[in-house]
């Protein structure tokens, strides 16, 4: 049966919810997405760490992955074998930190916004890479999307799926798979859905 979202990333954000955030993350895991990135970037280690084991409870119900976002020591607790990275916070790690995150993780998902970003993160074991922003977008606005041909030129060269970020709907999913890509990710067509 055919899946419009199995493409699709779920990038959370609980400040675009109506409602219950949690009820929310039942309704979109259920649509069956590629997978979800837990953001939440604002909350404490404590807060994020209550919050993720519920999602990673939703995610595990309906076998979809779960990455945490930087909160190694958190995945680990937890036993969350998939992890997303920032570019700037792999640059920063040594050569031995990278090879410890190969090990202890089966997934590493680094977002990216050039084709040193990407090669460094291939480089440093990413599984996939978030690569942004494509099309403009509310949550960075006045940053102009890089557009589809970007895409193309990072999929040509990129050995690991590639998931588009910025502006993305299921119209624009389509069209960077056009491009090469593995999919998109989006946070409002999922928080507001």
């Amino acid at each position: 049966m055919y899946n419009p979202y199995e493409h699709a990333i779920v990038i959370t954000n609980r400040t675009l919810v109506q409602g219950s955030f949690l009820e929310q993350m039942e309704k979109v895991v259920c649509l069956h997405p590629q997978g979800v990135i837990l953001r939440e970037r604002d909350l404490s280690d404590e807060e994020y760490e209550a919050l993720a084991e519920k999602v990673l409870g939703i995610c595990a119900r309906e076998k979809v992955s779960c990455f945490l976002h930087s909160r190694i020591s958190i995945a680990r607790r937890l036993g969350c074998t998939d992890i997303h990275l920032s570019i700037p916070y792999v640059q920063s790690m040594s050569e031995t930190e990278r090879e410890e995150l190969r090990r202890s993780f089966a997934q590493v998902s680094i977002s990216c916004h050039s084709m040193e970003d990407m090669e460094l993160a291939v480089q440093a074991g990413a599984s996939q890479i978030i690569l942004g922003t494509i099309f403009e977008t509310d949550c960075k606005k006045g940053l102009q999307g890089k557009g589809v041909e970007f895409v193309r030129q990072i999929c040509a060269r990129c050995p690991v799926p590639v998931y588009a970020i910025g502006g993305m709907n299921l119209e624009r999913i389509s069209l960077v798979r056009q491009a090469g890509a593995a999919g998109g990710c989006m946070m409002s067509g999922f928080m507001k859905l």
